[in-house]
C-alpha cells in the first residue's frame, strides 16, 4: 500500500516514451531508455516496471521520490518531478530534427513550437530537446496539445493520451 502523500509531492518520471523501442545493444535513439532494469532493482518500494515498449515506467502512486532510480539510470533520463505540475517531456533525444524523426516516431525534434506556445515562458528547447522549468509551469498543457510529435504529455491523460 502506498503511503499517503501531501500535495504537492514528488515522483520520478522517465524522460522516454519508448517510441523507438530500443533494446540494450540495438541501434536506436542513443538517449532513450534501454530497459536495463537498473532503476527497477534500485527502487525499494516497487514503483518502477518495464512496460510493453521496453521502457521504465514509474507508478506515481507508489513512488516516494527518493531518487534512487535517478542515480541508478545509466542513461540519466529519470528525474524527480514536482507532481503539482502535470505536464512532462517524455523524450531526452539530443539529435537534430530529421535524425530524431528517423529514430523515434514520437521524439522531440526541437522545433520550438512548445516554447512559442508557452505563455509562462516555462519551456525551452535545450540541446535540441524541450525542457520544462517546473517552478514556473502553469500546467495549462498548451505545449502538449501543440507538440506535433506528441513528445510532451499530460500525466492526467486529459489533454493527451495517458502513458
Amino acid at each position: 500500500m502506498a503511503a499517503k502523500k501531501k500535495f504537492p509531492y514528488k515522483s520520478a518520471v522517465v524522460a522516454c516514451n519508448g517510441g523507438c523501442q530500443r533494446s540494450a545493444g540495438e541501434a536506436g535513439c542513443k538517449d532513450g531508455c534501454t530497459g536495463c532494469k537498473s532503476c527497477v532493482s534500485k527502487c525499494r518500494v516497487g514503483a518502477i516496471c518495464i512496460n510493453e515498449r521496453g521502457v521504465a515506467l514509474v507508478d506515481e502512486e507508489k513512488c516516494i521520490g527518493c531518487g534512487a532510480c535517478v542515480k541508478a539510470c545509466p542513461q540519466q533520463i529519470i528525474h524527480i518531478h514536482e507532481c503539482a505540475n502535470w505536464i512532462v517531456v517524455k523524450c531526452s533525444n539530443k539529435m537534430k530534427g530529421q535524425e530524431a524523426k528517423k529514430q523515434c516516431k514520437v521524439s522531440c525534434i526541437g522545433c520550438g513550437i512548445c516554447e512559442k506556445t508557452c505563455t509562462a515562458g516555462a519551456i525551452k528547447v535545450i540541446d535540441k530537446c524541450a525542457v520544462i522549468e517546473e517552478a514556473i509551469c502553469l500546467s495549462c498543457g498548451m505545449c502538449a496539445v501543440k507538440c506535433p510529435r506528441h513528445a510532451i504529455y499530460d500525466l492526467r491523460g486529459i489533454l493527451t493520451a495517458k502513458m
